[in-house]
C-alpha cells in the first residue's frame, strides 16, 4: 500500500472513526482502525464489534493495499500535523508497520494484518427508507434524555424506532423510557418504513448517530434487519447491532383518561422550575406543584440548605391540585417543548402526567410522580 492523502479530509475521518474504538481492549485489533487504498479512494473503518463506522475519502494511490494502526494514534498524530499538509501512508517492506510521512516528519506505527479484521456489514437489510436529518434529529434529540442506563434493563437502554397508525396515518416513532419518565416523538413515516420490525438503538449508537449529523439538508440512507441497522451520512456509513429484546408496551403508561388541563409559557414555566431547583440536593430532588385558580406556585424543601417557591400565572380551571415531581426529570422534558405554551394533562397525585406542546401532538411525555 502507498497512498497520499491531504491532512484535512484524513482527520475529518479519523475524528469520525476514533470514537467508536474503546480505549481498552482485550483483543488486540479492536484498537486499530482499518485502512484500505484502492480505485483513488481511501476507506477507513473502525469497529467495537457492535457498532461499525466506514468513511471514504478521495486520495492518490499509487499501491493498493490495506493494513490496520492503532485509531487513537493515528489520530493524534495526524491532528498535530501542519494545516494543508499531505500525508504519505505506506506500508514498510519488512511488514508489521506502516510508515506515515508529512513535510519532515516521519512516522514508525505498529500495524496488524487487514485480514484480522472483523466486519460487521454482511447480512440483509429488508427494510429501506430516506429520511431528512433535520427529522432524525428531532427524533433522536427529544427522546435520547430518557434513554435507561439501569443495565440490567437492558432493553430500555436505547431508543425503540417502530411504525404504528396515529389519526388514520402511518407514523415512524422513537419512544424511549427509564421507568420514570417516557417520551414519545413521531413524524410521518418514509416510503418504505412501513412494516418494519420495531429496533432498539443502543445508547452508545444514538449517541453516534447524533454527531454525524452534520449537514441539516441532506437525507439519511436506512437500512434496517431483524438484527442490525446501517445508515449512510453521504461519505459515512454507520452500522449498529441492535439490542435483542423486547421494548415494553409503552401505551399501556399513557393516561387515557387525564381530565385536568393546564396550559403554561414554556419559558416561564422551565424558568421557573431551574430557579426553584437549585435548592434541591442529588438526596431530594422533589418539586411540588401546587396549581388551582389560575396559578401555580413551585416550591422546594431541602432540610440540608433551605427552601424556595415561586408563582406563575397558568390557565387551568378544574380542582385544585398539589402534586410532586423529580425536578431534574421535569427540567429535562420542559427543555424539549418546542414550542411557545406547554400543555400539563393532570389526574391526581399519585398518577402519571402527560406533558406536550400545546400546538401538535409529535412529541409527548410521561412523567411519574413523587410523593411531597
Amino acid at each position: 500500500m502507498k497512498v497520499t492523502i491531504e491532512r484535512a479530509a484524513l482527520l475529518k475521518a479519523l475524528s469520525h472513526l476514533h470514537r467508536i474504538v474503546e480505549r481498552r481492549n482485550t483483543i488486540p485489533i479492536l484498537s486499530n482502525v482499518l485502512i484500505e487504498a484502492r480505485d483513488g479512494q481511501i476507506e477507513l473503518k473502525a469497529t467495537d464489534l457492535d457498532l461499525e463506522a466506514t468513511e471514504i475519502a478521495p486520495a492518490d494511490v499509487a499501491v493498493s493495499g490495506a493494513t490496520t494502526v492503532s485509531a487513537h494514534i493515528f489520530h493524534d498524530i495526524v491532528r498535530k500535523l501542519a494545516d494543508g499538509a499531505q500525508v504519505s501512508l505506506e506500508n514498510a517492506p519488512e511488514g508489521g508497520q506502516m510508515i506515515l510521512r508529512s513535510g519532515r516528519s516521519r512516522f514508525q506505527l505498529q500495524s496488524l494484518p487487514a485480514a484480522d479484521f472483523p466486519d460487521l456489514t454482511t447480512g440483509d437489510f429488508a427494510h429501506k427508507f430516506d429520511l431528512p436529518a433535520l427529522e432524525l434529529r428531532r427524533l433522536i434529540e427529544n427522546a435520547q434524555f430518557a434513554i435507561s442506563t439501569e443495565e440490567t434493563r437492558y432493553y430500555l437502554n436505547g431508543v425503540y424506532f417502530h411504525t404504528a397508525e396515529s389519526d388514520g396515518a402511518t407514523v415512524l416513532r422513537a419512544v424511549a423510557t427509564d421507568g420514570h419518565r417516557l417520551a414519545r416523538i413521531e413524524t410521518a413515516a418514509p416510503a418504505g418504513s412501513a412494516g418494519m420490525p420495531g429496533v432498539i438503538v443502543p445508547r452508545k449508537a444514538v449517541g453516534e448517530i447524533l454527531k454525524l449529523l452534520e449537514d441539516p439538508a441532506r437525507d439519511v440512507s436506512i437500512e434496517i434487519s431483524q438484527v442490525k441497522a446501517r445508515l449512510r451520512f453521504g461519505d459515512v456509513t454507520l452500522t449498529t447491532k441492535l439490542i435483542d429484546g423486547a421494548f415494553p408496551d409503552y401505551n399501556r403508561v399513557i393516561p387515557a383518561h387525564n381530565d385536568k388541563r393546564l396550559i403554561v409559557d414554556k419559558e416561564q414555566f422551565q424558568r421557573a422550575v431551574d430557579r426553584v431547583s437549585t435548592i434541591s440536593s442529588e438526596r431530594g430532588r422533589a418539586i411540588k406543584l401546587a396549581i388551582a385558580d389560575g396559578r401555580m406556585t413551585l416550591s422546594v424543601n431541602n432540610p440540608d440548605s433551605g427552601s424556595a417557591t415561586e408563582e406563575i400565572e397558568v390557565d387551568y380551571d378544574s380542582a385544585p391540585i398539589e402534586i410532586g415531581f423529580n425536578s431534574r426529570y421535569l427540567l429535562e422534558i420542559a427543555q424539549q417543548l418546542s414550542g411557545d405554551t406547554a400543555l400539563i394533562k393532570l389526574a391526581d397525585p399519585g398518577s402519571p402526567t402527560i406533558i406536550m406542546d400545546r400546538d401538535g401532538a409529535q412529541a409527548l411525555y410521561v412523567l411519574m410522580p413523587l410523593r411531597v
